[in-house]
Parts: structure tokens; C-alpha cells; sequence
């Protein structure tokens, strides 16, 4: 313990976790602490520094990712043998910063692009001006740790009238994305816990801890197979059951019943559902969330308004299970909400006086007549490719029967100004795809343009195109 005494200055600008991450890098460089030695614990170092938790696990993680580090399961972290660096001297590093353009495509089919046309930029701006006045100078404060009671209080509404969700402003945590809660969710459930994610998956979580520990479970047309899980030791699953990311397929009914007994026999199972989408169903009636169907306070509901406002608001937020409510203020009582407290009050009254019940209305007929063109332009003049996951969502799955890789194709479409995702870029684990196979998200793509980006995309790689007029 003595060996990581830092003197960590609370008045600088520079942050503690920064502070701490090159004191202890500094003294791993400098054969200050042996390879091989098991660092504190976060919790022991927290107090020991009289800092908090996150502070440590920053910095460690940092340590980690830079290879000074090694962290293993259940254990701890562990220095690790680095090879000694030539010294360089500083002004040699001192190179010109560049910033690098985004390159743009004449058709990007990304799965998370919106329609910014259609943005109630009037309605939202109104709600903005009312609020940027002195008469909402309370604002300026910090405000609550899981959010304006206020926006929760319209998120609970939302989920009861539209997801069947009954729930309690209090079991609500607001936060700057997925990337941002699921690691308070991680927090708050036991240590020794074993994830499964699903795969193919949402790729951003494999990123955010578990990728030491994840436990990959095949999808099939029924959704993520439950059969498979249980051979596991898994006791947390993380799960798209409304719209399965990327496949498309939805969890069926028998599935949702089987998982939902399956957390059930262990007090330590939890569910995960993520509900990023499921506010677009283009076949059929919506699916109730899982949550609704949770009599036993086993599933952390999770969602955002990515797809159903806007990607940059950066407001997710989970209802978590009354169970872990008194937990969660136990240990996050000294956090702050990390989404502005003047964009958690535009979007409550944007919700309360029923804009965006109106907006998303008028969305789901947008996303449905962009679905549907999409999903006729390949049906009509390319029968060949195979379609799935076009019940729901802003994307779907497109199998080509072609001899060149997905990496081929996807270079292919660069060089003729297209944008297009690789299933295969979701894998936790390889599996082997009969055809290329990738993700179509028609959102951020003009009605009118669809069918020409289409007709352009199969030209470049060869496939037969319309019929001659």
C-alpha cells in the first residue's frame, strides 16, 4: 500500500483519475512497483486516498487499456511486464494536430442515422426560449443524481401508456447514453456475476467491462435461444427482445416466458433489456416490453431517445427493479446527473404537453413508407438477395448471394460513394454467414433517394439491376 501514495491535488484542474493514472504509471515505469504485484482493490484504494471508486476505476481501466496493467476476473489487477522504452525527448513529440474530417457518403445506410428532416425544430425551440430565462435561474444548480423528477416523471407515463411498463418516477435513472448507465448497472449487481450477450450484438457493449467476461448466446429467428443460455453460468443476460440488434428478430413469446422463469431460479439473475427501438413496428401489433411481463423484479429495463428524437440529446435513461432502488442510492448518491438539467426539462415539457407523442406518430408513418420501399426495391428487382428482420426497427438484414468477402463489398460501395455495415461486425463470436450479409438502415436516407442508392450499390457489385423499361 505504501507504494501507491500519490500526492493527488484536489485544487488543480487536472482530474484525480488523471492524477492517480500517471503516478501509478510512473512508478511501474520506473521499477517502483514490481511486476507482477496485485494492486488495492478500487474499493480499499478509494479509501485509503479518500477518493471516490470511479476515480480509481478510471484510472485503472486506463492502465489497463495502455497494457501497464492486467485485470483478472474476480481477482484484481496486476502490474505487467512492459519492455523499456527508449528516451525520447519531449520536444520530438510535439507534432502539428490535424483534425480529421468525417468522410461523408452520397447514401450511408448506418442503422442509427434519424430523418433530420423532419425534426420539430419550431416546437423544440419554443420550449428552449420559454426555459433559457432568467426565471428558470434554479436551473443553473445541480440538480438531482437520477434526473429532473420532472422528465421522469413523463418517461414513466410514456412507458406505462405505450410499453406497458408500470412504474415509478423513483425507480428511474437518467443518463448521456447506454455507454453511461450500463456501467451504474454493473455496479449494483454482484461482483462475481457472469454476463451473456447476445450474438451478433449491439457492439458498444462488449466494450464497456465485459469484454474479459462475456458469454456469447446464438440468435436465431425466435430471438436469443434461452436454451443455450441455461448451459451456461451465467446470471445476467443483456438482451434486444423487441428488436434484436442486428438480426431484427423479435423474442417470442414462449422465449420471453422461458427466460423470464429462467432468471427466477437464482436470486443473483437479472435481465437486461435494452428497448432502443421499439417504438418502430412496421408488421403487426407492438410487442409488450419484458418488463411488463416481470412479476419477480428480475428484469432492468433500458432505453433512449436515440431513435425516437434525436442521437445527440444524449438522454437514455433504465427503470431499474424496485429491489435495487435502495441500492442504487446507497452507492450513487454522490453522483450528478451527467444530461444538462435545462435539456432534461425541454424534453419533459416537449413530452408532457404531447409533442412528442405527436412526433413520434408522424415518424412511425415516415420510417414505415422508407421500410417499405426499401424492402419492395429488393423484393421486386433483386429476388435473389434474402431479407430478415423487417418487422420492426430502422434496419434490416440483407443476405447477397455473392462469391467476394463482406470486407470486399463494403470497400466496393466506399470507392462508389456508399456507406454499408457488415453483420459480421457485430460478432462476440464467429459464425459463419451462408451469404455476405448487412445492415440496410433506411432512416437517415430521403424516401426518394432509396431506391436509386439501392440500384447503385447492386450495380457496383454486379448484381442484375431493373429490368429494361
Amino acid at each position: 500500500m505504501d507504494m501507491l501514495i500519490f500526492d493527488l491535488d484536489k485544487s488543480t484542474a487536472k482530474p484525480l483519475y488523471e492524477q492517480l493514472y500517471l503516478g501509478i504509471k510512473n512508478a511501474i515505469i520506473h521499477n517502483q512497483i514490481e511486476v507482477g504485484m496485485k494492486l488495492p482493490s478500487k474499493k480499499k484504494l478509494a479509501e485509503f486516498l479518500n477518493i471516490s471508486q470511479t476515480t480509481i476505476e478510471i484510472a485503472y481501466g486506463q492502465l489497463v487499456a495502455e497494457g501497464y496493467l492486467i485485470s483478472r476476473p474476480r481477482v484484481g489487477y496486476f502490474v505487467e511486464e512492459i519492455d523499456e522504452l527508449p528516451y525520447i525527448e519531449k520536444e520530438s513529440l510535439a507534432i502539428p494536430v490535424e483534425k480529421v474530417a468525417e468522410r461523408s457518403f452520397q447514401f450511408d445506410f448506418h442503422p442509427g442515422k434519424i430523418d433530420t428532416d423532419s425534426f420539430p425544430f419550431s416546437h423544440w425551440r419554443k420550449y428552449a426560449k420559454d426555459l433559457y430565462d432568467s426565471g428558470s435561474k434554479d436551473l443553473l444548480q445541480i440538480g438531482e443524481p437520477q434526473g429532473e423528477y420532472a422528465l421522469r416523471t413523463e418517461i414513466a407515463k410514456y412507458l406505462y401508456q405505450s410499453r406497458g411498463i408500470v412504474c415509478k418516477p423513483e425507480q428511474i435513472v437518467i443518463g448521456s447514453g447506454t455507454e453511461q448507465l450500463l456501467p451504474i448497472i454493473l455496479r449494483l449487481l454482484e461482483n462475481d456475476s457472469e454476463f451473456a450477450l447476445e450474438n451478433p450484438g449491439y457492439s458498444a457493449i462488449p466494450r464497456i467491462e465485459l469484454q474479459n467476461r462475456a458469454i456469447p448466446i446464438p440468435v436465431d429467428e425466435d430471438g436469443l435461444i434461452v436454451d443455450e443460455l441455461e448451459k451456461t453460468n451465467a446470471n445476467v443476460v443483456y438482451i434486444t427482445p423487441s428488436h434484436q440488434f442486428p438480426t431484427g428478430a423479435v423474442l417470442s413469446a414462449t422465449r420471453r416466458t422461458q427466460l423470464l422463469k429462467w432468471a427466477i431460479k437464482d436470486e443473483k439473475r437479472y435481465i437486461i433489456e435494452d428497448d432502443y427501438d421499439s417504438e418502430f413496428r412496421h408488421i403487426g401489433k407492438p410487442i409488450p416490453a419484458l418488463h411488463g411481463m416481470d412479476q419477480n423484479n428480475k428484469v432492468i429495463y433500458l432505453s433512449t431517445f436515440t431513435k425516437s428524437l434525436m442521437p445527440s440529446l444524449r438522454v437514455a435513461y433504465l427503470v431499474l427493479p424496485s429491489t435495487l432502488v435502495r441500492k442504487y442510492k446507497e452507492t450513487f448518491s454522490y453522483y450528478s446527473a451527467t444530461v444538462p438539467r435545462f435539456d432534461q426539462h425541454i424534453l419533459a415539457n416537449f413530452m408532457k404537453d404531447g409533442y412528442f407523442s405527436k412526433h413520434l406518430n408522424r415518424m412511425r408513418k415516415i420510417y414505415r413508407k422508407k421500410h417499405d420501399k426499401l424492402t419492395h426495391t429488393f423484393e421486386t428487382y433483386y429476388p435473389n438477395a434474402t431479407i430478415t428482420g423487417d418487422q420492426a426497427g430502422m434496419h434490416i438484414l440483407i443476405s447477397v448471394p455473392l462469391s467476394k468477402s463482406e470486407q470486399e463489398l463494403k470497400q466496393i460501395a466506399a470507392a462508389n460513394d456508399i456507406a454499408i455495415y457488415p453483420v459480421t461486425d457485430y460478432l462476440l463470436k464467429p459464425i459463419d454467414y451462408p451469404y455476405p450479409t448487412f445492415l440496410f438502415g433506411f432512416g437517415g436516407i430521403p424516401l426518394d433517394e432509396i431506391e436509386t442508392g439501392i440500384h447503385r450499390l447492386m450495380e457496383c457489385w454486379g448484381m442484375a439491376g431493373p429490368p429494361s423499361p
